[in-house]
């Protein structure tokens, strides 16, 4: 069966090249006789490959040395609760900028261990757009500012970086993290789900400052402790092995291919040629983000009558395109053109945007 082009938001679709080397291991990881599935997280052959995908992320991402690393599990949604636990470190309030679900989820968990400070919201303009850095109402004895770059269900995108001063910025990079290149040092704490741009689900990768760890709130669960997982290097308990290998065969992937540089090249790319090709549609497609605001990641969009949408599916179901519809609570359509999806598979979908106009405009 041939391969179709997968527009998930994620799980997404994987390099395939990297499917490839997986499938030749999978049995046999270099000669070790075991699959990496049922390796030892405390074996020697783990281990290699734990510190590969680390030393490979640091130099992807130009990591400064005085950065944690730690691959653990709960995905984003976990690092909801774990970043005020760790984060708040005897302060009562943070700041949070509410650009989306993701943003409302990480404030609803955020308010269980203090005060949350709405520092800006775009939700009176339906979350098609972010705040500008004149918005943001910020603290100055805040323990920090969360945002997300790159809210996945609305297709917003920050299309800067706030400057929060002393007070350390956090963000949830789950959809846009390896997407381009990032300047770390102005970040306290970066998290990102990996099951977009790293590798299968299960995995979360953090990215933390090291003198904001180790001052939890009372009360904090041992796996709940960045510092307890950065002394044990990930490995407090058995972490999730399979996804971490993949997310080291994503890293080599991206580095063999010319790094973060390139591949934001190749993903501007896509993202404006599938934006031009909604904006030139007449009305027929629309998106509904605020052009500054358009996500490279992912593209929502809506046709010009929702009786469309069924039918547009299952022709692109047919032409190979697949996971287009867009989140149950914004309807629509959505195409997820993360770093694995070629730029043959955003030419195809445009192509068949097109016929589709034609037989139905």
């Amino acid at each position: 069966m041939a391969r179709v082009f997968n527009f998930s938001a994620g799980p997404a679709v994987l390099p395939e090249e990297v499917l490839q080397q997986a499938r030749d291991e999978l049995l046999d990881w270099h000669g070790s006789g075991t699959s990496v599935m049922e390796m030892s997280h405390r074996g020697k052959e783990f281990i290699s490959i734990a510190e590969q995908a680390e030393a490979d992320l640091r130099e992807l991402m130009n990591i400064p040395a005085n950065y944690k690393v730690l691959f653990l599990q709960g995905g984003a949604s976990a690092q909801f609760a774990m970043v005020p636990m760790n984060l708040l470190r005897g302060r009562k309030s943070a700041d949070y900028i509410n650009t989306g679900e993701w943003s409302k989820k990480a404030i609803k968990e955020a308010k269980l261990y203090g005060t949350v400070n709405i520092a800006a919201s775009s939700e009176a303009a339906k979350f098609t757009t972010a705040p500008a850095q004149t918005e943001l109402k910020l603290d100055p004895n805040a323990a920090y500012v969360h945002y997300t770059p790159n809210e996945t269900i609305g297709g917003v995108e920050f299309p800067y970086i706030p400057e929060t001063g002393d007070v350390p910025l956090v963000a949830d990079m789950s959809s846009t993290i390896l997407s381009r290149p990032i300047d770390v040092s102005k970040y306290g704490l970066i998290y990102a789900g990996a099951q977009k741009n790293i590798g299968p689900s299960g995995l979360v990768v953090v990215i933390v400052r090291e003198d904001l760890i180790g001052q939890t709130v009372a009360g904090t669960p041992s796996m709940c402790d960045y510092k307890i997982h950065a002394d044990n290097g990930s490995m407090y308990n058995t972490p999730p092995t399979y996804a971490w290998y993949i997310a080291g065969l994503v890293f080599a992937m991206l580095k063999r291919n010319g790094g973060i540089k390139a591949m934001a090249e190749v993903n501007e790319r896509k993202a404006k040629k599938l934006y031009a090709y909604i904006d030139a549609s007449g009305g027929f497609y629309q998106n509904p983000v605020a052009v500054g605001c358009r996500s490279w990641m992912n593209v929502p969009f809506t046709l010009k009558s929702e009786t469309l949408d069924e039918p547009f599916l299952k022709g692109a179901k047919a032409t190979g395109l697949v996971q287009l519809k867009g989140h149950r609570s914004v309807g629509g359509m959505r195409a997820s053109i993360y770093n694995a999806m070629p730029e043959a598979g955003v030419d195809a979908l445009i192509a068949y945007m097109k016929e589709f106009h034609r037989t139905q405009g």
